[in-house]
């Protein structure tokens, strides 16, 4: 379990967010002292508030878990992904520096355009996004390495835990409605849960990592085998069809194979991070429980 150094609070940033969220549960099971702020608290695009906040707190640790991740919305509402996902990043990196806070910011397997045709993305891999979230998530990363030396950039992908902005919940809510399902089978990567994020990235904190690295389960699925291994864990009897997923004709453009490989900071920290399936039935045992 992580263990704190130092007497100040660690920041954390979109705290009702599903990342958000499972920090909070993991820091108060460790007793670590925390200020947790929603955007109704912390609006991170505003330099003036965020500077105001950590001037005030004098945190050793700040956790960027707030962004915008409405993928087909930010194709027409780009200034305000940009909003979030690049000035409120850059806001939060300037404020880390004045106050000499470490900072951990996450990014997004979406800043790649799955074309690679060797194996998995690793951290040596060029991003060359496709769409405008990817683009937002891309710039991010930059506007950190351009105010700081010592950060932590974590890219995960198919982020879910407890939270509706997530492709199980929304899964489930499908098949509440319909009994007949369509799920793209074509589109490849890896279904991440929380609980696996905050416990790599408190370890990475406690061991003084810093750097750009990939945080992800172990292994890579399609989104149809990843829906079905759900409904096969919860036992709901529901027909889903594979489908390519140009069927959805969805504004924002997906890489279509983007897992990314944890090796790196796997064999830093020197932990084995679950494969896919193993969290994912840790997830689902707590829902039905």
């Amino acid at each position: 379990m992580f263990c704190h150094k130092g007497g100040n609070v660690i920041v954390i940033t979109g705290g009702k967010g599903q990342l958000g969220r499972e920090f909070i549960k993991a820091l108060n099971r460790a007793e670590v002292p925390y200020k947790a702020f929603d955007k109704s608290e912390l609006d991170i695009s505003s330099g003036e508030k965020v500077l105001s906040v950590i001037r005030d707190i004098k945190p050793d640790v700040i956790i960027n878990c707030a962004a915008y991740n409405q993928v087909d919305r930010a194709e027409t509402e780009y200034e305000m992904a940009y909003k979030v996902n690049v000035i409120g990043v850059e806001n939060l990196a300037v404020a880390a520096k004045e106050v000499g806070a470490f900072f951990v910011h996450y990014s997004s397997d979406y800043v790649f355009d799955g074309k690679k045709e060797d194996g998995l993305y690793t951290e040596k891999d060029t991003p060359s996004p496709l769409n405008e979230y990817g683009k937002s998530k891309l710039l991010g990363e930059e506007r950190v390495k351009a105010v700081l030396d010592n950060y932590l950039i974590l890219r995960v992908s198919w982020v879910y835990g407890e939270g509706k902005q997530n492709f199980i919940h929304k899964l489930l809510s499908w098949a509440e409605r319909d009994s007949y399902l369509k799920v793209a089978c074509d589109e490849f990567s890896v279904p991440t849960y929380t609980g696996v994020i905050v416990d790599v990235t408190l370890k990475a904190i406690e061991q003084g990592l810093s750097g750009l690295y990939h945080l992800t389960n172990s292994g890579f699925t399609s989104r149809f085998e990843w829906a079905r291994a759900v409904f096969e864990i919860l036992g709901v009897d529901k027909f889903i069809r594979p489908v390519p997923s140009s069927v959805f004709s969805l504004p924002a453009k997906r890489p279509l194979f983007s897992p990314m490989s944890n090796k790196k900071i796997s064999k830093e920290l020197s932990v084995s991070i679950p494969y896919w399936e193993e969290s994912l039935r840790e997830f689902l045992g707590c829902l039905k429980g």
